[in-house]
């Protein structure tokens, strides 16, 4: 009885603290994910008063926060954009690629920690956070700015990109042999293909099983069908992030409105919870000796950013104040830098990688959309003089 109260007091304390420091990320027009990072760093391992009883339930919300993260994101597309995105903008994506997993990977290899720890830096600084930058879009009204498709293109690249690269650097970290390593891999792209073929062909059938008049059932078919699919792919090694991916994407049309709109409570929960739990994981105290090597990194991404940004919107005959914003609106890191600091720090694949990665994105996650509020007006008067 002891314990069950205990870890109902800590862990309603770390839902309550999460609720303020949301609202003072809202009143500050910010995104709360840093704030949730550091939350997390005050109360794990070598922080200010560290958790009891709770860690282990909210390790297990976590990994729910990252479904449920990656399910909503599926269902922001259908199959059908998925494939157009990749026919109209696979340049500018493999720019994006190029020059944004280049400096972890590159900085990685410099420090000596390895090629399955640059793979690993690779992802985290190429991965644009999608939540985040549709905040931002939102926020100060770009949704309907001709630069927006170009950017959401982008973000689907990415996240088709790391439907790949999850399973690669999963089989990576668990040290698979090469014979094993590329089984996981056709693995993931088989799942990949079969599950586009069946949201291109067969959505209906998938609808109808999860379609319901009630609100309530819509929510536990649809969670269900993700947290199953998530745990059959992580059985296979493709990841349980990728899995609630294509759940999402196999859903289209009014019932992924409908189900996004049921489900983003939930998932912003969860997901609060998730980034806590990584900051749980990291000492506050190993972040001193890398934050200056996470500044250089953010500094440099942030440059690489803009320069895809701006090649893409110029390749879409933008002009400079949309190409501008294209490029800022790529800077924010969040959800899958995150996830991927966490599945490497799991594996033990180099001590520093989760203090600097943390670092990292609480420096992108809280500039990104505080540069766009900043730069809006000097965007502005780029526009007027064009």
């Amino acid at each position: 009885m002891h314990h069950t109260a205990l870890l109902f007091v800590e862990f309603g304390a770390i839902v309550l603290g999460l609720g303020l420091l949301g609202a003072l990320a809202l009143r500050a027009g910010i995104s709360p994910i840093p704030l949730y990072l550091i939350a997390g760093l005050a109360f794990g391992t070598g922080g200010i008063l560290p958790l009891a009883t709770s860690e282990e339930f909210v390790a297990v919300g976590a990994e729910i926060g990252v479904v449920l993260l990656l399910l909503t994101l599926g269902l922001e597309y259908t199959a059908d954009e998925l494939v157009t995105s990749l026919r109209t903008n696979a340049r500018a994506g493999i720019v994006d690629l190029v020059l944004n997993a280049a400096p972890g990977a590159i900085l990685a290899m410099l420090l000596g920690w390895g090629p399955v720890a640059a793979v690993a830096m690779a992802g985290v600084t190429y991965a644009t956070s999608s939540g985040i930058t549709a905040k931002v879009l939102s926020d100060l009204g770009w949704i309907g700015n001709r630069e927006t498709p170009v950017v959401l293109s982008l973000l689907v690249f990415e996240d088709l990109t790391m439907a790949i690269y999850l399973p690669l650097l999963t089989a990576l970290l668990a040290g698979l042999s090469l014979a094993s390593g590329a089984l996981t891999v056709t693995i993931a792209l088989a799942t990949v293909s079969v599950v586009l073929v069946v949201a291109l062909r067969y959505s209906r059938f998938i609808e109808a099983f999860v379609r319901s008049p009630n609100s309530e059932v819509l929510l536990l078919k649809v969670v269900g069908l993700a947290l199953v699919v998530a745990g059959g792919a992580q059985y296979l090694q493709v990841s349980a992030a990728v899995g609630a991916f294509l759940v999402g994407i196999a859903v289209s049309g009014e019932l992924a409105h409908e189900a996004r709109a049921l489900l983003s409570p939930l998932r912003d929960l969860f997901a609060a919870i998730f980034f806590v739990f990584f900051g749980l994981q990291t000492d506050p105290a190993n972040i001193g000796p890398v934050a200056g090597l996470a500044a250089l990194l953010a500094v440099v991404s942030m440059v690489t950013k803009l320069f895809t940004g701006f090649y893409a919107a110029r390749r879409a005959a933008i002009g400079r104040a949309g190409q501008a914003r294209a490029g800022i609106a790529l800077i924010p890191r969040g959800e899958f830098n995150i996830v991927i600091a966490g599945l490497a720090v799991a594996a033990g694949a180099h001590p520093d990688l989760g203090p600097l990665a943390t670092a990292y994105v609480l420096i992108l996650a809280a500039f990104g959309p505080l540069a766009a509020r900043v730069l809006q007006p000097l965007i502005t008067k780029i526009a007027t003089r064009a």
